[in-house]
């Protein structure tokens, strides 16, 4: 799939004043750097490097097991924690205990930023329970965090790869990828891309009525990265609410017979509860897998390229994602939007892929 050429970025600055890219075609798929084989069909190319930024949450659980699932679909170079659902040290627990989950434990595991770039940090226990994974009662983790700093860690991992070969998987606040921008402009032109779960447009917010938490919690932090002019996609609200996690679906996935099947089972069974009383829907949204799922079928969901930029002056609006979704303010479009997808092709690759962990 060809993409338009990327202009060279003006460096960040300590007032995060980036300016935005126009994206005019299609963003990455796994079919990018392949060729056409004698046949005239996409030959798949080789597994693609990925960074997972998360903060662990039920549903980002699921995110990093579909992940580790997919060794044909990813190279897995890392997983970083930072504050969100929880506060740091436990959401980088909780990445550990989801590694052993998945039998993966050749994956290293980082810390990254413990606050938000200039707020108090916001959680979720209300939502996650107090360990922000309950539900399954899983075992204390071995492995163990690795020294270097998320954010370095990041940074070094994007200098060293060649440009346009790693993709950031962000599952939780921007922190992390905002802090390594501004620490070292220069991997900003080497990010492949983004792919994000977070914002919303027609669905509203979810943590206020303008504001999706993911982005409430560091709308400073997410500016930063809307305004990098890195190809950006975003899994919103207006997606994610589409694929709910039915008592059905939830019963194929626990019928699977295996620990990861069990554990993903009782994770979603506990974290529903607070979202099927808010929205009285038959099940809950499954956010954060929408990220891996569209980078293993993009075909699933659809979208469009738009301007996306974020409230962070409004009290009342803080964190809110302003997704000029019709086009009427004529600003450079930085964001591919997805919009809607199919829930139960969603539900079957969580399904089969789960299938294959221990």
């Amino acid at each position: 799939m060809r993409t338009a050429p990327r202009a060279r970025r003006p460096a960040l600055t300590a007032r995060y004043a980036c300016p935005s890219a126009h994206i005019d075609g299609a963003l990455g798929s796994p079919y990018d750097a392949a060729g056409i084989n004698s046949f005239g069909n996409p030959v798949k190319s080789m597994p693609r490097k990925i960074i997972i930024d998360t903060d662990p949450g039920q549903d980002d659980a699921v995110a990093i097991l579909l992940a580790l699932a997919s060794p044909e679909d990813f190279d897995v170079l890392g997983i970083v924690a930072v504050a969100g659902n929880v506060p740091l040290a436990q959401n980088a627990r909780n990445a550990l205990k989801v590694v052993e989950l998945s039998g993966r434990t050749e994956v290293p595991v980082f810390a990254g930023c413990e606050r938000p770039m200039r707020r108090h940090l916001v959680t979720a226990e209300y939502v996650h329970g107090d360990t922000g994974l309950d539900g399954p009662d899983l075992p204390a983790p071995r492995l163990e965090l690795q020294p270097q700093h998320g954010v370095d860690f990041l940074v070094d991992m994007l200098m060293e790869h060649p440009p346009g070969t790693v993709t950031l998987c962000c599952l939780g606040p921007l922190t992390n990828i905002a802090m390594a921008m501004v620490k070292q402009p220069a991997i900003v032109d080497r990010i492949k891309e983004i792919v994000m779960m977070g914002g919303g447009c027609f669905e509203g917010g979810n943590v206020t009525p303008a504001a999706e938490f993911n982005i409430y919690v560091d709308p400073e932090a997410a500016d930063v990265v809307l305004r990098s002019g890195v190809h950006i996609v975003m899994a919103p609200l207006d997606l994610t609410h589409m694929m709910q996690a039915t008592h059905e679906r939830l019963d194929r996935i626990r019928a699977l017979g295996n620990r990861a099947g069990q554990a993903v089972f009782e994770m979603l069974s506990f974290s529903e509860r607070f979202d099927l009383q808010k929205y009285g829907s038959q099940g809950a949204p499954l956010h954060d897998p929408c990220v891996i799922a569209y980078l293993i079928e993009p075909g699933l969901f659809q979208g469009r390229h738009i301007n996306v930029t974020v409230e962070t002056a409004s009290e009342l609006t803080m964190g809110m994602t302003v997704a000029d979704y019709w086009g009427v303010t004529g600003r450079a479009r930085n964001v591919h939007f997805l919009r809607s997808g199919d829930a139960a092709g969603f539900y079957r690759l969580i399904t089969e892929r789960l299938a294959r962990l221990p």
